[in-house]
């Protein structure tokens, strides 16, 4: 998926709305084009899921962002 105009160099885009952050590199497209229309964005920085999760936003619930997020946790717990 090709990332949005303004968030050509971010990965974590938090929706305003419910409190919920999209991975741009793995979220569905038709949930990403959804929150752009409604213009209720905002991004982190840092761009990390932490610092996200500090501002209080919580992961989204698209498929692709939630086993791309347990893929990387399971490769840092294995290098730990």
């Amino acid at each position: 998926m090709e990332r949005p105009t303004r968030f050509e160099h971010s990965r974590w885009v938090g929706d305003k709305r419910d409190q919920r952050v999209h991975d741009l590199d793995h979220c569905d497209e038709a949930a990403v084009e959804e929150l752009m229309e409604a213009r209720t964005y905002l991004s982190f920085g840092p761009d990390t899921l932490a610092e996200a999760r500090n501002r209080g936003y919580r992961l989204c619930r698209c498929p692709g962002a939630r086993q791309a997020h347990r893929a990387e946790t399971d490769v840092d717990a294995a290098e730990a």
